[in-house]
């Protein structure tokens, strides 16, 4: 899972971070509303954590940007104030979680998980497509009964695909949802053929179908269509 963390108290930017990045999610950090905005513009993100009491820029307006370029992605605000009126302007204009500072760490990961949840998993930790089965908990990939082993990235990449099913994925996308924006850095995208084609291996080993389908000139869709 891809999080933007918008916050310009820096050492609450890399708390933050630290902590999440510990929980397996990639962060990417934005320490202002002009670096929010230009990030958001570009990469897509599966939650995005939003400080609304930005010094550059009034946050609550950096989510017109997130529902033009996000529109899929899980947004909660923090922010030291407890005003009701920020709480519901936020709340009205698309934001699904509300917190106040200060706030447990473990608490900001259960409200991502139970957001994740309710967006994508459809409230449960079990995520289910004909014979395969993802348990987001344990992280693992079931097939027939059977547990496929996988890497971390192959876990990653074959659940990005299950929630994102039926959309067509660019190699872009994928790439930068799990390596977040340092992909920029890369020669290549020939590591996701390398993932790809190990997932689909795997799949199939274990009795399974490969539902993941190429889409010649525009990237992959994982569908039974």
């Amino acid at each position: 899972m891809k999080v933007l963390i918008i916050e310009d108290e820096i050492e609450l930017l890399i708390v933050i971070s630290n902590y999440l990045t510990k929980e397996e999610y990639v962060c990417e950090l934005a320490g202002n509303f002009h670096k929010a905005r230009e990030k958001l513009s570009i990469y897509e993100y599966d939650i995005i954590l939003l400080d609304i009491g930005l010094p550059d820029g009034n946050g609550l307006k950096l989510i017109d940007t997130i529902k033009k370029y996000n529109r899929y992605a899980g947004l909660i605000i923090i922010s030291a104030k407890n005003s009701l009126d920020d709480k519901i302007s936020g709340l009205d204009k698309g934001a699904d979680d509300y917190m106040t500072k200060p706030f447990q760490l473990s608490e900001l990961n259960s409200r991502i998980r139970a957001l994740l949840r309710r967006r994508q998993l459809d409230s449960s930790n079990t995520l289910l497509f004909n014979d395969l089965t993802i348990d987001t908990l344990a992280k693992i990939l079931i097939i027939n009964g059977q547990e496929i082993k996988l890497t971390k990235k192959e876990y990653d990449m074959i659940l990005y695909f299950v929630i994102n099913k039926n959309r067509v994925l660019t190699k872009e996308a994928i790439a930068e949802h799990l390596w977040d924006d340092n992909i920029d850095l890369a020669d290549s995208y020939d590591f996701i053929y390398t993932h790809l084609n190990n997932i689909r291996r795997k799949i199939k080993n274990a009795g399974g179908t490969d539902y993941i389908k190429t889409i010649y000139g525009m990237g992959y869709k994982f569908t039974d269509l």
